[in-house]
């Protein structure tokens, strides 16, 4: 009779096994590629503003992110942001649902056009926005016969910056949803819950980091987009210009120091947005194989 027990046991995969064929020189000359290209056009440019935005001193760096038309920029950016993301939040949420959950006629119309501000240029969308709501747009006179003023303002900011951000929240949604199925909903329904409570209860708590995952992204996004804004904007210091166009700005009247400031504190952001983006892809890796699993 075998003894089972002293049978060998494979390896798990990832420990002591090596799943590649390269050798070890190709593999160090991979990551050393790998790590070059990285260092050389991403941690270069990014230490290279902030060396330059401190180059006069830190006196002329606060002075520069606390001047009244860098406050006004970063407040626009900030009010723009908390507009633009809850919005797109509650769009992706709600387009994810009824994509994953349901079936409908003009599913797949939907589906495309989440994701047409991909495929669109964003000075384009801002184009758009220009030719709708413009004083010689198609709605300019009644806008203007009513006092309603969205472009140059910040209505027009907002729309064209929820345009540009629509794809973030959704896109991470529904792969997920779909994965997930119908079946956690169908028995929460044949409990006796109601529709809300099935949704609060039971498809939300399943997609919670994956839907902080999306609003990361979009929030990055948000307070970085450049083309569409400056198209609706109007470049008005002080009023409509947002963080990136008086980086912009500052830079073309050669006030260099300035312009890195507020630069750094974009790239700020982004280093923030990078830490949250890799914790949230280990928790979100994590939900989807407990998906799986299900």
């Amino acid at each position: 009779m075998t003894n089972l027990s002293m049978a060998p046991v494979p390896a798990p995969a990832g420990r002591g096994t090596e799943v590649t064929t390269e050798t070890r020189p190709v593999r160090a000359l991979l990551i050393g590629i790998a790590v070059a290209f990285l260092a050389l056009f991403l941690l270069l440019p990014l230490g290279a503003v902030f060396v330059e935005a401190f180059r006069v001193g830190a006196s002329a760096y606060f002075d520069a992110i606390s001047e009244p038309d860098a406050l006004a920029a970063i407040r626009l950016t900030l009010i723009v942001a908390a507009i633009a993301v809850p919005t797109n939040l509650v769009f992706g949420l709600a387009a994810a649902w009824a994509i994953a959950k349901f079936e409908f006629r003009g599913k797949s119309l939907l589906n495309a056009l989440i994701d047409l501000p991909f495929s669109v240029s964003p000075v384009i969308a801002g184009l758009i926005y220009v030719l709708l709501f413009g004083a010689q747009g198609y709605l300019g006179p009644y806008l203007q016969s009513h006092d309603i003023q969205i472009v140059f303002a910040l209505p027009g900011i907002v729309l064209a910056t929820i345009f540009v951000t629509v794809p973030f929240v959704a896109r991470e949604l529904v792969p997920l949803m779909q994965e997930q199925g119908t079946q956690d909903e169908e028995a929460a329904l044949s409990l006796g819950a109601s529709g809300w409570q099935t949704f609060f209860r039971v498809t939300l708590p399943n997609v919670r980091w994956a839907l902080l995952y999306g609003v990361v992204l979009c929030n990055a996004r948000a307070m970085g987009e450049f083309g569409a804004v400056s198209v609706v904007s109007g470049h008005i210091r002080g009023k409509t210009n947002t963080m990136p166009l008086h980086v912009e700005i500052l830079y073309n009247e050669y006030n260099f120091a300035a312009a890195f400031a507020v630069a750094s504190l974009l790239a700020l952001l982004a280093l923030f947005t990078l830490i949250v983006k890799a914790t949230l892809e280990w928790r979100y890796a994590g939900q989807i194989a407990a998906s799986r699993r299900h």
